[in-house]
């Protein structure tokens, strides 16, 4: 089985039409225009364009794309906001408009003017009026996992040891350890984001494939042939070999 993923796209339309184009070129090479993309969440902040980027995807489903598109942490934050809500998985020091979250400039893609030390509400109606209806659903309704072959997609990770449908939503957004630490097989290969990485790796139970697209590094797609794993540049496949954590 086939299956394509897209990592932490955080506001960069470039980089995530990019992907696309490399993806589009791997599915040519193999003759192959029917397997998925899921792409991994965190849609939005930190870049400057995530309203063209929801735009982007929505479009991409409406028009039947085979495309998942999960929920990550900033997704829901955002949708939090625009709801009066704050996320649980967030500092209790920080807001959503704090400099390190990055929803001063998702809000600048829909033409808001706000800074990090404003007040929330001070913001909040703007952002309701301004944020189009059809995007707070869109956001709403991401799914927070998706399960294909013999791999498991989230945002983040997952609670080692849980069962899959008894995982917690906030785990599957947010969650680093125990996490990223542990080396016991899942059963399926848990493909996440959310902790960026240098470069996507295998870590034999998991692929991490956030490649910080948020801080200047690139958006990374991979490909998945049952666990064989490769990662997808302009030059074609390079195969990701599992390493050993430190």
């Amino acid at each position: 089985m086939r299956i394509y993923a897209i990592g932490d796209i955080h506001g960069h339309l470039d980089k995530l039409r990019a992907a696309h184009e490399r993806v589009a070129a791997d599915r040519a090479a193999c003759g192959d225009t029917a397997a998925q993309v899921v792409h991994i969440g965190d849609l939005v902040d930190r870049g400057p364009d995530s309203r063209g980027v929801i735009d982007h995807l929505a479009a991409g489903l409406a028009r039947g794309a085979p495309w998942v598109v999960l929920k990550g942490n900033h997704d829901r934050m955002f949708e939090l906001f625009l709801r009066g809500e704050t996320d649980p998985g967030l500092r209790p020091d920080f807001t959503w408009l704090h400099e390190r979250i990055g929803g001063v400039e998702t809000l600048a893609s829909y033409g808001i003017e706000a800074n990090p030390w404003q007040r929330p509400d001070r913001v909040r109606a703007e952002a309701q009026a301004s944020v189009p209806e059809a995007h707070r659903a869109f956001l709403a309704n991401l799914p927070t996992r998706h399960e294909a072959g013999e791999a498991l997609f989230v945002h983040a990770g997952i609670r080692p040891g849980v069962k899959v449908a008894k995982q917690k939503e906030t785990d599957l957004l947010w969650i680093r350890e125990p996490f990223l630490l542990d080396t016991r097989d899942h059963g399926p290969l848990i493909v996440h984001g959310h902790s960026p990485v240098e470069a996507a790796t295998h870590y034999g139970n998991r692929i991490n494939i956030d490649s910080g697209a948020a801080y200047g590094g690139p958006l990374s797609a991979i490909v998945l042939e049952g666990r064989a794993a490769f990662l997808l540049t302009d030059a074609g496949r390079v195969p990701l070999a599992p390493q050993t954590l430190p």
